[in-house]
């Protein structure tokens, strides 16, 4: 008896348009650029907020990565 080998079929790459990626790219960037800014800039006369609530919810962040806030 032989068995007869079967191959089962390449499975081929799902490919990405870019104009379907690059709203989805625009908002990350977005939403990245709005976390670098109240981890290290959201402060003093500059600040959107006037109280210190902002600061002292990414204080810890702020020093991770290497922001001076005192």
């Amino acid at each position: 008896m032989h068995a007869s080998a079967t191959l089962a079929p390449a499975i081929a790459p799902v490919t990405i348009p870019v104009r379907e990626l690059l709203p989805w790219a625009i908002f990350g960037g977005m939403l990245l650029l709005l976390a670098i800014y109240f981890v290290g800039v959201e402060e003093g006369a500059a600040a959107i907020f006037n109280t210190m609530h902002v600061h002292e919810f990414v204080h810890d962040g702020r020093h991770l990565l290497g922001f001076p806030c005192h």
